[in-house]
């Protein structure tokens, strides 16, 4: 190779490598960690057997565009994982557990009336069952008489007493009776069932819950299994000032998720005024705009028609948005519409006034609306939570690892193949530097992650990168000990090595290609990695090292001294062979 022709080469490919290391990180363009680098959670959900792989690839679809559009969640990973499971990896999210509820709402969006609303979290199946018990025990004391009286709330039982108050002449005894604790066991309305809960040996029920369309929880009375032609029992997760939750029994759905076309967060200056909320001031709230289509808008008129019935301030007023068996919200129709006519044009207005941050909440139950009814419903399997502290352990002791294999390497190389050793270590900068710069590169472009395992296979890639070297030294040494001089002993043994390199890098890239398209999870990473690595490594010997050791040979470290080439050959420095 000239020495003109390898000067420009070998400047260009270090200008090229170190410049592009420098300008990313000047430029604040970094790798993107993995969830196991940085901290982050992972949830494994299942379809149901059978489902279709384009029913799959919709749900993954909707559930990456709901975790997108929730912003803080840096590079979410969501794939395939087996024939019904789809894996969802959410590094470095700011608030784990609301980027989970994301995930996890994943069932049927309806839209329901309310019947009734019970406080205290308490069903109101258990609830309608006790005010009837106890309707009864307060109509047979009521037929005791004046002296007799009997109180009873639910749950509750009370002793017999005799208490005497007497004033002046007077004397008047009240006798209380000794009540039994009302049962509590619910009545079921006409077409609700209870859920069979029945397990087999490995924990599954015998009965699936979406064999049991409808059924209830025998023991807390909510719905489990949803039917939006049957009425409900659900549970309002949220709390209020007071520690307390609402338990509503909804009737029928009126709307389903297939209905909205659309819900966008905003800014309303007409308050409660238009649609749904508890505000009709008028000074203005963060809001959920919804949009419906044509069929949709003709239901939610029949709908808006049907509450503006009751009175402002009735429980029956308001409008359950339910999702995934949890009431997402249930506002009340505001009180300027009119009976019978609804919301015109298609669309509806929710008032939010959350008490700590009424635009997010306002922007996730938008997220929530719009990306929230899925073609199959997703059981979820596990979730795998690291921490950020755990993550950072881990890249610091990848980072260890690295370093220390490539101080190992640098310190085998130099001893034994001397000055040939110092254009390893240069060579391996150089290849760390593209293989730094062209994650930070796609994980800026492509959302590309560098977890744990691909720093592992990066390590790996540091041992292929060094074969590459040692090829290429052992042919010259061979060249060398059969007479040829330093010079042609180079050009000799880079033709030779060349092709050994390349076909030992070509096993390892289509290895890596099958690895990446058949496996699953952090394997990908490796994958990954390795591949890159690979065509890093033949880039970086073409490019930089044949021009390296083609200078070396013409300058006084190829055939004079130690250290140099023939020294390294074991042959007398300072005589031409």
């Amino acid at each position: 190779m000239r020495r003109r022709a390898a000067w420009v080469t070998l400047s260009t490919t270090v200008i090229v490598a170190w410049g592009l290391l420098i300008g990313t990180q000047l430029a604040g363009i970094t790798p993107k960690l993995g969830l196991d680098l940085q901290g982050g959670f992972s949830v494994l959900l299942e379809a149901p057997e059978g489902t279709d792989r384009d029913v799959l690839d919709t749900a993954i679809e909707i559930i990456r565009s709901r975790i997108e559009a929730l912003g803080g969640v840096q590079e979410p990973e969501i794939s395939l994982a087996g024939e019904r499971n789809i894996e969802v990896q959410l590094p470095g999210v700011a608030d784990p557990e609301r980027a989970r509820k994301a995930v996890g709402t994943t069932g049927r969006l309806t839209f329901r009336p309310v019947l009734s609303v019970s406080p205290y979290g308490v069903s109101p199946l258990y609830v309608e069952a006790a005010a009837y018990q106890q309707s009864e025990e307060e109509a047979a004391a009521a037929q005791d008489g004046p002296e007799s009286t009997t109180t009873t709330t639910t749950g509750e039982s009370t002793t017999t007493t005799e208490e005497t108050t007497t004033t002046g002449q007077t004397t008047t005894t009240t006798t209380v009776a000794e009540a039994e604790p009302i049962d509590l066991t619910p009545v079921l309305p006409e077409g609700i069932t209870l859920c069979d809960l029945e397990r087999n040996e490995n924990g599954d029920l015998v009965v699936p819950l979406e064999d049991q369309p409808g059924c209830v929880d025998p023991e807390t009375g909510f719905t489990l299994s949803d039917d939006p032609d049957k009425e409900a029992w659900y549970l309002n997760p949220e709390q209020d000032a007071l520690g307390r939750v609402e338990a509503f029994h909804l009737g029928p759905a009126l709307l389903l998720g297939t209905d909205l076309n659309d819900a966008q967060a905003g800014f309303s200056s007409r308050g409660g005024s238009g649609g749904f909320g508890v505000s009709s001031s008028g000074t203005g709230q963060w809001a959920v705009f919804l949009y419906f289509s044509s069929e949709g808008s003709a239901k939610f008129e029949a709908a808006t028609e049907e509450l503006s019935h009751y009175t402002y301030g009735d429980d029956r007023r308001r409008f359950a948005i339910v999702l995934d068996g949890e009431v997402v919200t249930a506002p009340s129709l505001a009180s300027d519409i009119p009976a019978g006519q609804g919301i015109g044009g298609g669309s509806a207005i929710i008032t939010v006034g959350g008490p700590t941050n009424p635009q997010q909440e306002a922007h996730d139950l938008a997220v929530v609306l719009r990306y929230g009814s899925l073609p199959v419903a997703l059981q979820e399997q596990s979730v795998l939570s690291v921490s950020a502290t755990l993550g950072s352990d881990s890249l610091r002791a990848g980072l260890i690892a690295g370093a220390g294999g490539l101080a190992l390497v640098a310190l085998v190389m130099l001893l034994y193949y001397r000055v040939l050793g110092a254009v390893n270590v240069v060579g391996l900068t150089v290849f760390g530097s593209i293989m730094l710069s062209v994650y930070a590169v796609l994980g800026e472009t492509q959302g590309v992650s560098l977890t744990l395992a691909g720093v592992t296979g990066i390590i790996v890639a540091i041992g292929i990168t060094s074969d590459s070297y040692v090829v290429y030294f052992e042919r010259i040494k061979e060249d060398i000990h059969r007479g040829r001089s330093v010079r042609m002993a180079i050009d000799h043994a880079f033709r030779r090595s060349f092709r050994t390199i390349i076909t030992a890098d070509t096993v390892s890239f289509f290895g890596a290609v099958l690895l990446y398209v058949l496996a699953i999870g952090s394997v990908k990473g490796f994958a990954l990695a390795l591949g890159l690595a690979t065509v890093t490594d033949v880039t970086v010997f073409y490019f930089f090292t044949r021009p390296a050791v083609a200078l070396i040979a013409r300058s006084r470290f190829g055939e004079t001294g130690r250290l140099s080439i023939m020294g390294a050959a074991g042959k007398t420095p300072g005589v031409a062979q």
